[in-house]
């Protein structure tokens, strides 16, 4: 017999379900404001301070720190509990698909653990189908979100330089830390690719190189020493859990409680919602939380998977348009790399510099596709790799012992990539729904998602490829990639973590979820503040427009909480 759920003691203005880039925005922008907040994370509770190891060899982890079931981004990664799988919290796929579906379930979300790199969205992001007659415009455009862009960059510290390029918009001066200088395969690939007419830049990378002082959330720059996804005791790289959290908490507006598995909306009087409903991860009871507003940043495929649970059964809530669920998109990937004589046998040196790449090719290709050259609409970028650590096995001979240590060694370093990522339009096979007999362990029916990629993205990878083969042919490389159809070298769906759209914002109820500051047209106080409202999404890493949007809601919010708009 299910039990009842108890109704929670204190009394708060706003329920935020997630703590991730969305929900930590939520909390220090409404906090700040003088609003109360409650956090319900499904994770459990997490400290970067005290749980993350930065300095241990990968030696000292079990299997040398090879991923695992458990582990897939190795022993020492920063997230600590969840990955593609979830012990008793299936997703399923219709016949055909193939999604993979990545659900941190811990304190600070996918803040944890991610690329930090963070470009802006351009003018043509945001009016796609004004530009090529695909897909949608979104509500807004980039002169809305550009001041936001201004000030999330500043508030989580994003270093990088000018980009100058069509649709790359530059920061005004102030937003950005100096970037890191490039490294020496760095260098290399942008001598070759800047000679193929292919521009190489800074890339804008949310990790520190100044000090940020704050009498709360204090965060030193990095000091290039250690891996950032293990996360960051120091607070150089931004993550919710040793910035955005800990500043809302200190305005003593803010509640959090872990381990917390939201289940519902639950609707009140006069059509609006009057909290939500979640189960204790730990004991199984089901609690009722009550508030004048919710806000859904639980990431893209589980704040749809809440309002598909709650309202009419079999339709969902705000859903009049029919459009929840659909328009599902993930970023494109592929891989490609070369063994560069030139950076074989190198002396041995520190290049270790902040996480990740330092520079990146941005999409140069808006004239051709404008004047009809390109077969494939839309872009991609390449993200850059190239340091000393175990060369593939690709670049290596079949030598044994003495001999293949030294050819290890001569290897090392010498070994560079170029990693793409690109734009998928949505198309009317790409969703996601709720499972008609699945349920998880909680009794909460499961996602059920369906997955294609069109013509579009499967010529942008073939081009991509192209032109990562040009650059390493340059640079007189050999080429490590198999030889395999473009459709066998790609990502599978969800595998970029980038999943958006399912709940897609627009200028018109009819045929969208929300409007432009996230607020579902059905139910005026439940607002979506994560990656679900993107009306499309471009090629560019997304958390940084997610951060601006998330902002720029909120204090929408907090406006017509003050107002009394949601009394």
């Amino acid at each position: 017999m299910a039990r009842s759920p108890k109704v929670a003691e204190s009394a708060v203005d706003v329920v935020i379900v997630g703590s991730g880039a969305a929900g930590g925005m939520a909390a220090y922008t409404l906090t700040k404001a003088g609003v109360r907040c409650l956090i319900l994370e499904a994770g459990r509770d997490y400290d970067p301070q005290a749980e993350v190891n930065m300095f241990a060899p990968e030696s000292d982890a079990p299997l040398r720190g090879t991923g695992t079931p458990d582990k897939p981004f190795g022993y020492f990664d920063a997230t600590v509990d969840g990955g593609w799988q979830v012990e008793g919290e299936p997703y399923t796929m219709t016949e055909g698909s193939d999604f993979r579906w990545w659900r941190p379930r811990m304190l600070g979300g996918r803040t944890n653990h991610w690329g930090r790199h963070v470009p802006r969205f351009g003018a043509y992001d945001f009016k796609p189908f004004s530009r090529d007659g695909l897909g949608v415009d979104w509500p807004i455009g980039y002169d809305d979100v550009a001041p936001f862009y201004d000030r999330v960059e500043r508030m989580i510290g994003v270093n990088g330089g000018p980009i100058g390029l069509e649709n790359h918009p530059d920061s005004p001066a102030g937003c950005l830390m100096p970037p890191p200088k490039p490294r020496v395969p760095e260098m290399l690939i942008t001598a070759a690719a800047e000679s193929l007419g292919i521009p190489v830049r800074a890339a804008h990378t949310a990790v520190l190189t100044r000090d940020m002082p704050d009498k709360v959330a204090p965060r030193s720059a990095c000091f290039n020493a250690t891996p950032c996804t293990r996360g960051c005791t120091i607070g150089a790289m931004f993550q919710t859990t040793t910035s955005l959290l800990p500043m809302a908490k200190a305005t003593g507006k803010l509640r959090v409680v872990t381990d917390a598995m939201v289940s519902r909306v639950v609707m009140g009087a006069r059509g609006r919602a009057a909290g939500v409903e979640y189960v204790d991860r730990k004991t199984g009871q089901r609690h009722q939380v009550t508030a004048r507003a919710v806000v859904l940043a639980a990431g893209t495929g589980e704040t749809t998977r809440l309002l598909l649970n709650s309202g009419e059964q079999g339709r969902g809530l705000a859903n009049s348009s029919g459009e929840l669920g659909r328009n599902l998109t993930d970023s494109t990937g592929a891989s490609f790399s070369a063994f560069i004589p030139g950076l074989a046998g190198r002396p041995r040196y520190n290049e270790d510099g902040i996480g990740g790449q330092h520079i990146y090719i941005p999409f140069w290709l808006y004239e051709q596709q404008k004047r009809g050259e390109l077969d494939f609409a839309r872009g991609y970028h390449f993200e850059i790799g190239g340091r000393f650590g175990l060369p593939s096995s690709a670049a290596l001979p079949r030598v044994w012992g003495k001999d293949l240590k030294q050819a290890v060694r001569n290897a090392s370093g010498a070994t560079i990539g170029l990693t793409l990522r690109g734009e998928m339009i949505p198309n009317k096979d790409t969703f996601c729904e709720i499972d008609p007999t699945v349920k998880d362990r909680f009794g909460i029916p499961v996602l059920r998602f369906a997955f294609r990629w069109s013509k579009h993205e499967v010529n942008q990878v073939a081009h991509g490829r192209r032109a990562a083969h040009s650059v390493f042919k340059r640079l007189n490389g050999t080429i490590l990639d198999p030889d395999l159809p473009p459709e066998q070298i790609m990502t599978a769906g969800g595998e970029i973590i980038h999943e958006l759209g399912t709940a897609r914002m627009g200028a018109d109820p009819k045929s969208s979820v929300v409007d432009s500051y996230g607020q579902t047209w059905d139910v005026d106080n439940v607002v979506l503040m994560d990656g679900a409202t993107f009306a499309s999404g471009p090629h560019k890493n997304p958390t940084l427009t997610i951060l601006a949007l998330a902002l720029r809601a909120s204090e929408r919010l907090a406006t017509r909480l003050s107002s009394g708009a949601l009394a």
